[in-house]
């Protein structure tokens, strides 16, 4: 289904981002992996980027990551955060958004329930991190395969 957010999104998204870059000295931003009891992590797709993704936002003026996390968490997949999510990394995002900087938190108590959300997510989906679908972005299987395969954590994004 397309919506009138579909449609127009992927124009006023580059405008949201330059107003960010103009307006802030550094950004912040978190992604959230929630793991269900089958070991599968939520990744979500949204209506103006292509593939695969781990959920997640920017941290609001006055918000704490955790609380940040927890809302994109509520609003993306529809996912209620149970106790604290757990840090695992924090990026540098340098090369695609200036002074921007990513968490990542781990998420293995949680309800689901209704998105909160409307127009930003296309579909959502359990994935085993093995197993990704083949658009899955390169960002997002390179944290996976740093929680789940070892691989080292890289400091950039």
């Amino acid at each position: 289904m397309t919506t009138w957010r579909t449609r127009i999104e992927p124009f006023t998204r580059p405008l949201f981002f330059a107003h960010a870059r103009a307006s802030r000295g550094m950004t912040l931003g978190v992604r959230g992996v929630a793991v269900d009891g089958e070991g599968r992590v939520l990744l979500v797709k949204h209506t103006y980027l292509r593939g695969w993704w781990l959920p997640g936002g920017g941290v609001e003026r006055g918000q704490s990551c955790e609380d940040a996390v927890v809302r994109e968490m509520r609003e993306e997949a529809g996912l209620i955060v149970e106790g604290r999510p757990i840090l695992l990394s924090v990026h540098s995002n340098e090369r695609h958004f200036r002074g921007d900087h990513v968490l990542v938190y781990r998420i293995d108590r949680f309800t689901l329930t209704d998105r909160t959300s409307r127009g930003e997510i296309a579909d959502i989906g359990w994935f085993d991190p093995c197993a990704l679908p083949d658009d899955t972005h390169r960002a997002t299987r390179d944290r996976l395969a740093e929680i789940f395969g070892g691989a080292d954590c890289a400091t950039s994004w």
